[in-house]
């Protein structure tokens, strides 16, 4: 057995320690118009982080291949645990009062246990990205097959993502959580052994599939409409003029929310205005401290600190994607994988949605955005990444 990757580990904890910062500089507006402390937001994301990096640190510790109940690992008995008890929580929690399970947008995301929150969707990524490891280990194979095999294999999977859609797309309003999920799902699938032609046939269902989820709901329709109004003028200018006429949108609402977004990015200059001093977070920025968190640091950090942190976060997926790499044992190696895969699609999605090159999805910033589920969540993944680490040799 190896050592634990303790360059991961600190990496991580920077991360967090900077995601605490902002708690404490970024909410400033709402501190002031909800009449709350200070400290209100930081000693919330303090607490968070500082469980976090226990549960990173204590899940480290443990051997992943110590057997637990009967048969089963010690990191299989997390991951089924992670996997079953979200499902399960996400179904649930649609049938709970308002009282524990508040109603937010037309939608019921999250517990509410006294004075915690939790969302059960984040927990259920991780689980997600473990079952399908410890799946695709006992289903699939590099062997050639035909396409058909192919979709009989997978198609229990198919079910199960239906479902998990049917939960957050449908239920949740989540629009974003399910692309997440359906990219890790089509990585690792690949990279577990189907063709080329099932990739690219699963990745076009999948781009149907997110068009009828947009068209079906009037407020992603909205959402797409802001967003092509902010692009379209670029974009339609490579086209002929009679083409052009046809794709523009004429009258729909401005995205307000993107404009000061690029607004405070540009104020925030090359080295920033200081920390503290971005003025696009007192009020015209709302939800700066969370979807928006990585405009709010380019304004008080400018193109440094933002850059900075890019590092940090690529080498976070670098340490994650050779321990992955390094690891024989395939379920290890997949799991990696998809650990590293949903932490950079959602880093990814977000820098995007903030500069408008993407429609904005509402996914959090890996270890940057306030928000107690998200950070917990991250933290038990790194820490089971973190136990099979110490399968790896990283030297």
């Amino acid at each position: 057995m190896y050592e634990v990757d303790s360059r991961l580990f600190y990496a991580c904890i920077v991360l967090i320690a900077i995601g605490m910062v902002f708690s404490l500089s970024l909410p400033a507006f709402t501190v002031l118009y909800y009449d709350y402390s200070s400290y209100h937001f930081f000693l919330r994301q303090f607490a968070v982080g500082f469980v976090g990096i226990f549960i990173m640190w204590k899940l480290s510790q443990i051997d992943p291949d110590k057997r637990c109940i009967g048969s089963l690992t010690t990191f299989e008995v997390i991951g089924f645990t992670l996997f079953f008890g979200s499902f399960l929580a996400m179904i649930v929690m649609q049938f709970l009062p308002a009282s524990l399970v508040p109603v937010t947008g037309g939608a019921k995301r999250w517990i509410r246990l006294g004075p915690i929150s939790l969302s059960p969707v984040e927990f259920f990524k991780i689980g997600f990205v473990f079952f399908l490891a410890w799946s695709f280990t006992r289903k699939l194979d590099h062997n050639k097959k035909r396409l058909k095999d192919e979709f009989v294999l997978l198609f229990p999977y198919f079910i199960i993502f239906a479902i998990a859609v049917f939960l957050i797309a449908i239920l949740q309003k989540d629009l974003g959580q399910v692309v997440v999920l359906a990219l890790t799902l089509i990585v690792l699938a690949t990279f577990a052994g189907t063709s080329k032609r099932f990739f690219g046939l699963f990745g076009l269902a999948g781009v149907i599939l997110v068009f009828f989820a947009i068209i079906t709901q009037e407020h992603r329709i909205r959402r797409f409409q802001s967003w092509w109004v902010t692009n379209q003028d670029f974009v339609l200018s490579f086209l002929p003029a009679s083409m052009a006429d046809i794709l523009r949108v004429s009258g729909a609402e401005e995205p307000y929310q993107i404009g000061h977004s690029l607004n405070a990015i540009y104020h925030g200059g090359f080295f920033g205005v200081g920390l503290g001093n971005g003025t696009f977070k007192l009020g015209f920025l709302s939800e700066v401290h969370t979807d928006f968190v990585l405009a709010g640091i380019a304004e008080e950090l400018g193109f440094i600190g933002i850059f900075c942190i890019t590092l940090i976060m690529i080498y976070v997926i670098f340490r994650i994607l050779k321990i992955s790499s390094r690891n024989k044992n395939r379920v290890y190696h997949l799991f990696g994988l998809g650990v590293g895969t949903i932490i950079t699609m959602a880093f990814l999605i977000n820098s995007y949605g903030i500069t408008s090159i993407t429609p904005i999805k509402g996914i959090a910033v890996p270890f940057l955005s306030y928000g107690g589920s998200s950070i917990l969540a991250l933290c038990v993944g790194i820490g089971m990444v973190l136990m099979i680490s110490k399968k790896a040799d990283l030297s």
